[in-house]
């Protein structure tokens, strides 16, 4: 619960631009590339006809919904085979991105398309598998050298909300003892992370993004 409360201000503005973004582009059979536990399994279910997941044997996350146990560079599925594809913060824990993405592309139907979130301003997290920032011209050079068109590339915060959200991360590690019982740090968390979204509605510098949303489409042939 903690945890939950703790990145509030994040999910909020993620699951609402990811499903502006999926009622938009997601469609048919779709691959869920890194999906852990499935978190997006119910918002995608009355786009999709069929959602497959892959992930590797040692995911931190909970391995009840995975179907196919791989690697993001070697996914035993079949050429131009999926619709749709979602890779929702994975690439920042791959050694090889450019790897993935051409798996992506290789799997992924002709004028399909595939969402990808990607952090920029963010914690070291999930370690020692997170290797990679990258800008939102480095994501465009990624994707277009393997062969996709970028449709939308979107930061999803200004500087108000990436330094509030790393100030509350940065508090919750005083969150134990005493302060855990009166619940004083998540007080102090939900509070802080209202103002930071209200400040960054007024002054919305985007350079500051903690995360971007891509969408990208497989070139017809």
């Amino acid at each position: 619960m903690a945890k939950e409360i703790k990145n509030l201000l994040v999910n909020y503005i993620f699951d609402k631009e990811f499903g502006k973004a999926a009622i938009k582009y997601v469609q048919g059979r779709l691959l869920d590339i890194g999906c852990g536990a499935k978190p997006y399994k119910g918002l995608l279910s009355s786009y999709v006809t069929e959602h497959i997941g892959v992930d590797h044997e040692g995911t931190s996350h909970s391995k009840n919904e995975i179907d196919f146990f791989c690697t993001a560079y070697d996914i035993p599925l079949e050429d131009s085979s999926f619709d749709s594809v979602i890779c929702t913060a994975v690439l920042e824990h791959l050694e090889e991105p450019e790897n993935a993405i051409r798996e992506c592309y290789r799997v992924l139907k002709a004028g399909g398309t595939a969402i990808y979130s990607v952090p920029f301003i963010w914690h070291l997290h999930e370690e020692p598998r997170d290797f990679y920032r990258l800008t939102k011209y480095g994501l465009s050079h990624l994707f277009e050298k393997t062969g996709f068109e970028v449709l939308e590339i979107k930061a999803l915060s200004g500087f108000w909300v990436t330094f509030g959200q790393l100030f509350v991360y940065n508090l919750y590690r005083l969150n134990r003892g005493p302060l855990r019982w009166f619940s004083i740090i998540a007080i102090a968390g939900l509070i802080i992370q209202v103002i930071s979204y209200v400040l960054d509605k007024l002054d919305k510098t985007e350079q500051w993004t903690w995360m971007y949303l891509i969408v990208v489409r497989k070139k017809m042939d």
